[in-house]
């Protein structure tokens, strides 16, 4: 599967990026202190190797009357026992043939010469190498070439088992490895709290720009580190500009609205003082533009407002209002108006629509009800982001097949009824912009139910 950073977290690409540099650099340190630690060790090793040497140097130096007592008594058992892996060996270079002096360990073996090999001697003139023994075990031999003049010249060797050395290192390595591992443990745990902490002003900014989008709050509020706190003052300074464009697209609607209406009026009302098809016809045609004019600036208001931010409206306060309204318009029919919602409901938007589109609703219930209206809240699914309201009335109600034909722009159940035929279609494009959406039904009240479905908080 290909890495895709664009898919990770800021929290997580810090995490990622530190888990991975701190492996690298525990594992580099890692590989450094065993490569240095083995040198250390042999060099340890090596110098306890070189005192032997040093000692069969100084028995060959010996004069001729103690050299058969003193050669090879260096004081370890081990070189006696044999193929113990402890071994000596001193071979003559000047003679006719190379004379073999040996350790007991050695049983009668012998150990290659390192003078042979391609090793360059240290600084000392001491050849170190590891080599197969006797019995095939891996050994550590150090070599080195003397003169002593007119007894000759040899070469001195000194050999001893690296398992000791390679355990050694096993157990620094062992040693070094959980010691890593456990504060490679403690660097996550500390990555880990860095980041959140590191990242705990960013999920504040983000719990309060969640805020200003539900309409808890006007805007951004908080102490934010310096780094952020240019950003919290620019979206803030987004905010403001949002809605001083919103309330620059209300007024210039508005103006729009009085400087077309007002002329329509005038055209309407000579159009209604004439007499003739041409009189009939400016009057008509006239309303029809009004109705086309008013329609209009409801939709570009409300795409205005559908783009607002932190918009949110009680919705019993609004319906209240309404209801009572409406019922004192149609007193002198007898309807009553009710409603079941309770309090706390609230609709994500501005209230202008919600109040638009609720009373259009309303204005078309009370319209055709016969005695009552009725508002309830249909239950969203939990965690759903909707409110369904359900608009009920008594009245005739609709055949299904013309249900969808009256949320169309224009048209009307009954010509005689006064009214322009645009009110279901604003509310239909109302709630579209909302990202709601408006459906009728048949109402249990033997009526027509409108089922408006809006975003909740």
């Amino acid at each position: 599967m290909p890495f895709r950073p664009h898919r990770y977290s800021i929290g997580a690409r810090l995490f990622i990026s530190a888990a991975v540099c701190c492996a690298l650099v525990l594992m580099l340190a890692g590989v450094g202190l065993t490569t240095f630690y083995r040198r250390s060790a042999e060099r340890g090793f090596d110098e306890r190797l070189s005192v032997y040497i040093k000692e069969l140097i100084a028995d060959l130096a010996a004069p001729p009357e103690t050299e058969r007592q003193a050669i090879g008594d260096l004081g370890e058992p081990r070189f006696d026992l044999p193929l113990s892996g402890w071994y000596w060996q001193i071979i003559r270079l000047d003679g006719e043939r190379p004379t073999i002096r040996a350790s007991r360990s050695l049983v009668g073996g012998q150990l290659p010469k390192l003078l042979d090999q391609p090793i360059v001697p240290n600084a000392r003139g001491i050849r170190e190498s590891y080599i197969s023994g006797p019995d095939d075990r891996s050994l550590r031999i150090l070599e080195r070439e003397i003169d002593v003049g007119e007894d000759g010249r040899f070469t001195v060797a000194v050999a001893a088992p690296s398992d000791e050395l390679d355990a050694d290192i096993r157990d620094f390595r062992f040693a070094l490895t959980m010691t890593f591992v456990l504060l490679g443990l403690a660097l996550v745990a500390s990555t880990i709290v860095q980041v959140r902490f590191g990242l705990r002003p960013l999920a504040r900014l983000r719990s309060a720009v969640g805020l200003v989008r539900t309409g808890e709050t006007p805007r951004i509020v908080g102490q934010y580190p310096p780094d952020l706190a240019p950003l919290a003052g620019e979206l803030n300074l987004l905010i403001d500009a949002n809605h001083e464009i919103l309330d620059r697209a209300r007024t210039q609607v508005g103006n729009l609205a009085h400087a077309l209406k007002t002329p329509l009026s005038v055209m309407i009302n000579e159009a209604e003082a004439g007499e003739g098809h041409l009189a009939e016809t400016v009057k008509s045609q006239a309303a029809v533009m009004r109705d086309q004019v008013q329609y209009y600036l409801d939709r570009a208001r409300a795409a205005a407002l559908s783009g607002a931010l932190g918009g949110v409206t009680e919705v019993v306060p609004s319906l209240d209002a309404l209801i009572r309204t409406f019922a004192k318009i149609s007193q002198g029919r007898g309807i009553a108006g009710s409603h079941s919602v309770s309090t706390g409901v609230r609709f994500r938007g501005d209230r202008q629509d919600f109040e638009e589109m609720l009373g259009n609703l309303l204005d078309n219930a009370f319209k055709w009800a016969e005695s009552s209206v009725a508002v309830s809240l249909d239950p969203a699914p939990a965690g759903s982001g909707r409110i369904v309201l359900l608009i009920d009335d008594d009245g005739p109600g609709l055949p299904d097949d013309a249900r969808a034909d009256m949320l169309k722009r224009g048209r009307r159940l009954d010509e005689g009824t006064p009214g322009s035929g645009l009110g279901l279609s604003i509310v239909v494009d109302l709630a579209k912009l909302h990202g709601g959406e408006l459906s009728l039904e048949r109402s249990p009240l033997g009526g027509l139910r409108a089922r408006l479905t809006l975003p909740s908080v």
